[in-house]
């Protein structure tokens, strides 16, 4: 199958300067995508003063439109407020592909329901896992079955991911593929020189919510320094459980043996990696871990929780595998203490070397140009072959959004013509240095 050039638009209400895994998802996505000839713009909503367009790396365009956060980084799912601003962007960029990314996102799937209405192909990763039981799961599923029901295809991190969205989402296993996550490994580098000779140093980089067990790690640092006293404790990341371990850390007099450093720039967690020995993953859930990739590129031991998809990220070899149990994850802190004062171990160098050959990002952006080259030789379907697709979600309430959006953009095509739409030119690189070439 031939690549052709895709013009696509990457949909997410997480995005920089957000921190993030689905944010250096996409964004490291998009440069790859760019360099392979496409043109790629983001589409998110306003961080605070920023509002409008911003230009990133390789000419990178980013939109964050005027939308008020809602929840947790989330946007209020109007579903209609932001039609007109939308479609605006989608023709002045000349859109064929929208790509949105995340199940917590409102702003993806608004822009997908958008898209789709506009006869534009779209394209869904799904980067987390959901359970089947408590309410938020439910109901979260629910929205995402009928978010999928007309969506083109979808990308999943992991296999035991792609099973999760297949059962909650009910989506055909033909349409949903297993891409994983990659690091740029040119950037994590080991560097033993800053590790303390005198001390263990356990780093943990995450968001600091329940999801990423912060409960756990709460029980786990005073037992850990209780036991080893030559263990330290440096904690990158923010969240609402930030309290917690500050609190523990006050209880407990052990000021000097945690440290927090809020929220890290991405440029930042490298330097932090490379202050450690061992790297501690707590989540209860996690589809694919990228921070545990980046922690054994930087040549770090790693304690991970056996969760979702965390056991396909890394072989065995390079990573303490433990139930999401506090006694477990003490013994795996243990075990992995052990190896490293015995010096049984492999060369930081070494698993650098390996981690390379397992991820790389242009790996991925090929063959996420495989589902871009299948969906975009898809037929376009009319409004009521789109209406049948949601009929199969049992939410008939649904069909009266989905055409009550399609009677708005038929309205803003009568008020604002897309031939009274400015076409934004594309980005055109410029050589500072003249090339030999061009001097002869």
């Amino acid at each position: 199958m031939k690549n052709s050039r895709h013009k696509i638009c990457m949909v997410s209400d997480f995005f920089y300067p957000n921190m993030g895994g689905v944010e250096e998802h996409i964004f490291n996505l998009s440069q790859c995508l760019i360099e392979q000839g496409h043109k790629v713009i983001v589409l998110t909503h306003s961080y605070q003063d920023r509002i409008g367009i911003r230009y990133m790396t390789n000419g990178l365009k980013v939109y964050y439109i005027p939308v008020k956060v809602f929840y947790n980084q989330c946007v209020l799912p109007t579903m209609i407020c932001s039609i007109p601003l939308i479609r605006y962007i989608l023709i002045r960029e000349e859109i064929e592909i929208i790509h949105g990314h995340s199940a917590f996102s409102a702003l993806a799937h608004e822009g997908m329901l958008i898209g789709r209405l506009m006869g534009l192909k779209t394209v869904f990763t799904d980067h987390s896992l959901f359970g089947f039981a408590d309410a938020s799961a439910i109901l979260t599923n629910k929205f995402l079955e009928i978010s999928l029901s007309d969506c083109n295809h979808c990308i999943c991190v992991s296999h035991i991911g792609k099973e999760n969205t297949v059962l909650r989402a009910k989506v055909q296993k033909e349409k949903v593929s297993v891409i994983p996550n990659a690091v740029d490994t040119t950037l994590f580098t080991p560097d033993i020189s800053k590790r303390s000779t005198d001390f263990i140093t356990i780093v943990v980089v995450s968001r600091l919510v329940y999801r990423k067990g912060v409960d756990l790690l709460a029980h786990i640092i005073p037992e850990i320094c209780s036991r080893h006293k030559n263990v330290n404790f440096l904690i990158g990341g923010d969240g609402p459980k930030r309290w917690l371990i500050e609190e523990i850390r006050e209880r407990n007099l052990l000021q000097h043996r945690v440290t927090l450093l809020g929220s890290l720039e991405h440029s930042q967690v490298k330097h932090v990696l490379n202050k450690g020995h061992i790297f501690l993953n707590t989540s209860l859930t996690e589809a694919y871990c990228m921070a545990i990739v980046e922690a054994a590129s930087c040549g770090l031991q790693v304690v991970s929780t056996k969760v979702g998809g965390i056991p396909e990220v890394l072989p065995p070899s390079l990573i303490y595998l433990v139930e999401p149990t506090v006694p477990d994850l003490i013994e795996g802190l243990e075990h992995a203490m052990s190896d490293y004062m015995k010096g049984n171990i492999s060369h930081p160098l070494d698993v650098h070397r390996r981690i390379s050959l397992f991820y790389n990002w242009f790996n991925i952006t090929k063959r996420t140009e495989i589902v871009y080259n299948l969906v975009s030789n898809e037929a376009k379907k009319n409004l009521g072959q789109q209406l049948e697709s949601y009929i199969h979600s049992n939410v008939l309430a649904y069909l009266l959004v989905v055409s009550l959006c399609y009677i708005i953009l038929k309205i803003l095509e009568f008020m604002v013509p897309r031939k009274y739409i400015d076409i934004a030119k594309d980005y055109k690189k410029i050589d500072v240095v003249p090339s030999k070439e061009s001097k002869q």
